[in-house]
């Protein structure tokens, strides 16, 4: 990170700017320092997850012949998760109440003869859902929001028993997934108690996580500190409206055992949220606000490898070392974040078009064309817990 630390591109949850790259070889871990927080609470903690479980960020939607190729590729690593997105825009694009059901049944129909479980995201609104004084945005809040209550009401009625566990947006507390407006907690819990009072009439079993925040200390009107927004949530209520809370964990330069507040030093980025650990805030924000009953779960989890993307490559790693910190991500999980720790989502089996220029193909470990890179071999031969 440059030494004035510019405040929009340390908001980013994959951003950065150009300071050298680690070393190419792996360092060794570091000892595991105890956080002087308070992660487990006085109640028992209800597992909606095994503790930890194996998920993988996978892209079925267009291709279906790469879709069963990636399914496979899943099943031999011995992961047990599929994280798919199913944009509302994609399944009532056209109008409300007109479904286009195609895609998304070929995804849990092949899910569901693949043995593995799917956890669906939920987000990017069809453009007739927009308010009228903010059109064409990527990703943003419907104007009316029982609206996305009929639209997840309707996609788990539809897979009752087959979706098991659902993702309600993706990183609110940043404007670029909220309309690019400022982001707002209590209208973000607004949405969610929307979507899970819907999903639960519907399919009381699935499992509903909050979305992932994006980690991040500024504050300002481009994005809100992950545990200030977390904050905002609870005191709006959201705890009555998600079974699990989701986080995002991209451990940027940090091994996975940096312990946070090493993190503040300018090599590693110069704030917590740099430290792949950093879901240990948001734990203790849950255990502070009697939350402790509840698991965490992780929807992207990774190390990039971009010398492409200056944004990026200040934090990039080597294939090695990206292999390395994957696995020590879980076991680092399984030996000090047990019973609260569920679902680990790595990033990502590539999307079939991707290319360098697009900053994801770094984070993916298989490539577009279905080669797998070290980290997959690493993952898949990792002692599953």
């Amino acid at each position: 990170m440059h030494r004035t630390l510019l405040p929009l591109l340390a908001l980013l949850l994959l951003a950065g700017c150009g300071v050298a790259a680690p070393a190419a070889t792996p360092t060794p871990p570091p000892t595991a320092t105890a956080a002087p927080l308070d992660l487990l609470g006085d109640e028992p903690v209800v597992m909606s997850f095994p503790s930890p479980d194996y998920g993988i960020h996978v892209f079925m939607w267009w291709k279906p012949d790469t879709a069963l190729r990636d399914l496979g590729l899943v099943q031999e690593m011995g992961f047990t998760w599929v994280k798919q997105k199913f944009a509302w825009r994609e399944i009532e694009g056209i109008e409300k109440g007109q479904y286009d059901w195609y895609r998304s049944d070929y995804i849990v129909d092949e899910t569901e003869k693949a043995g593995l479980k799917l956890l669906v995201r939920l987000d990017q609104q069809p453009y007739w859902a927009e308010p009228a004084d903010n059109q064409w945005q990527e990703n943003g809040p419907p104007g009316n929001m029982a609206d996305f209550a009929d639209f997840c009401g309707a996609v788990a009625t539809r897979y009752r028993g087959r979706i098991d566990a659902y993702q309600v947006w993706n990183e609110p507390n940043l404007t670029r997934e909220w309309g690019n407006r400022p982001p707002d907690p209590v209208a973000y819990t607004e949405l969610l108690r929307a979507c899970y009072t819907a999903i639960k009439a519907a399919d009381p079993d699935a499992v509903v996580v909050s979305a992932g925040l994006a980690p991040t200390g500024t504050d300002s009107a481009q994005a809100m500190p992950d545990t200030a927004f977390l904050q905002g949530m609870y005191d709006a209520g959201a705890a009555a409206y998600f079974d699990v809370l989701g986080a995002n964990a991209p451990g940027y330069k940090a091994p996975p055992e940096l312990d946070p507040a090493a993190a503040e030093a300018p090599e590693y980025g110069g704030g917590r949220w740099f430290a792949f650990r950093h879901v240990e805030d948001l734990r203790a924000l849950m255990v502070a606000n009697g939350d402790g009953h509840k698991q965490v779960a992780i929807l992207e989890l990774g190390w990039t490898t971009d010398q492409v993307n200056p944004d990026y490559a200040w934090h990039a790693v080597d294939e090695a070392t990206q292999a390395d910190y994957l696995v020590r991500a879980y076991q680092y999980a399984a030996a000090h974040w047990r019973p609260w720790v569920g679902l680990m989502t790595t990033i990502y089996i590539a999307e079939w078009e991707w290319t360098p220029e697009n900053e994801q193909w770094w984070w993916a470990i298989v490539l577009p064309d279905g080669t797998p890179r070290p980290a997959y071999f690493a993952l898949k031969e990792m002692e599953k817990r």
